[in-house]
């Protein structure tokens, strides 16, 4: 983020916190005035009723806490503050990733959810990986319910993101970064379509045959005689690299003014739910962020080769297009604290916080 963006976000900050004190109000999660990955998640992120604490005597927890300016409120003059991050990592990452740094924060850092959600600002995924290999910080986070800004000046440590693009890998290796990445959770990245489509089940040739443009019309996979509007991502998204490295692979894909590129994953559902030809639609997404993060009851994830996305089809990868969340920290950080809250989150205890944000972790223990 350039120096201009920094201080936008701030100010944006500075007037929620502003509101949060003049009137109570604290706005819900996932309305549309949050900010990158909160923009695209219409669902609350809470602990459920049957959640438990993990985590206890955690070596990972903030720093020290200092005033960093002051505001008029109803009652005078009131402190806003900033807070180092100690031993806890600054994480960044995609917006599939957020319930679990939110749950982190609370197994931590004993926070409520409110403040866990304001804590887990993330800048999605292409901002997530330029914070890391460029070494900026993640301004977005806060802990509203104390009036705390979180160090600006600290740059991210760790991302949780899905798996990077060949220009973010470009970007690492011009700053002559090597980026470690390590697998820490399942998913199933997914084909879906509108709820009325009469089409279940699809091949992996005939998504490629697709979007490669080879076959327009639904009828040729078992469809309605309806032209096939398919729908992609825009570059460098987590969604858009794994449909070119886990799908296509070497089939290319039809230029961006030949298809409806959407700039935004829930954006997407929505463009597959709402149609004006309804079942004539197609798109690609996350099993977890549309079951979790993003809902719309207009859709249905096909399968693939007739082959379900459930978690068994995950581990044995019998699910063609089988993938994970990364934890990712640059190879010059050995002895971050990054590194440190990885080797954590692949713990027995961080996969079990892992699985109880919803997520199928990695290793079973």
């Amino acid at each position: 983020m350039d120096k201009n963006g920094s201080v936008k976000m701030k100010l944006y900050l500075l007037f929620m916190l502003l509101l949060t004190i003049l009137c109570g109000c604290t706005p819900k999660t996932g309305e549309p005035d949050r900010l990158g990955s909160w923009g695209q998640i219409n669902q609350s992120v809470t602990r459920g009723t049957d959640w438990q604490q993990i985590v206890t005597d955690s070596p990972f927890q903030l720093g020290e806490k200092s005033v960093k300016g002051s505001w008029n409120a109803p009652d005078g003059m009131q402190d806003y503050y900033e807070i180092e991050f100690g031993t806890y990592p600054s994480i960044d990452g995609s917006t599939v990733a957020v319930p679990m740094a939110v749950e982190f924060a609370r197994q931590h850092l004993n926070f409520s959810d409110e403040d866990a959600n304001d804590f887990a600002a993330f800048s999605t995924t292409h901002g997530a990986y330029e914070n890391l290999v460029l070494k900026r910080a993640n301004t977005s986070g806060t802990i509203r319910s104390e009036d705390i800004f979180l160090d600006e000046n600290h740059p991210v440590d760790l991302i949780i993101a899905t798996e990077p693009s060949a220009d973010e890998l470009d970007m690492a290796a011009q700053n002559n970064i090597t980026l470690i990445k390590k697998p820490v959770c399942y998913d199933a990245f997914v084909f879906i379509t509108h709820k009325d489509n009469p089409v279940d089940s699809i091949t992996v040739e005939q998504i490629q045959d697709i979007y490669s443009g080879k076959i327009t019309n639904w009828k040729d996979v078992g469809g309605e005689d309806m032209l096939i509007t398919a729908y992609q991502r825009e570059e460098n998204s987590g969604s858009q690299t794994a449909m070119l490295n886990l799908v296509m692979k070497d089939t290319p894909m039809l230029p961006p003014e030949m298809v409806k590129v959407v700039w935004a994953m829930g954006s997407l559902v929505d463009a597959v739910a709402e149609y004006k030809n309804n079942s004539a639609s197609i798109g690609y997404t996350y099993q977890y962020y549309i079951d979790t993060l993003y809902k719309n009851e207009d859709i249905k994830v096909l399968e693939i080769n007739g082959i379900s996305s459930d978690e068994n089809n995950l581990r044995t990868s019998l699910y063609p297009f089988t993938t994970c969340y990364y934890g990712i920290v640059r190879s010059d950080d050995e002895n971050s604290v990054g590194v440190k809250f990885l080797n954590w989150m692949l713990s027995q205890e961080g996969q079990q916080c892992i699985k109880q944000a919803g997520y199928i972790p990695y290793i079973e223990y």
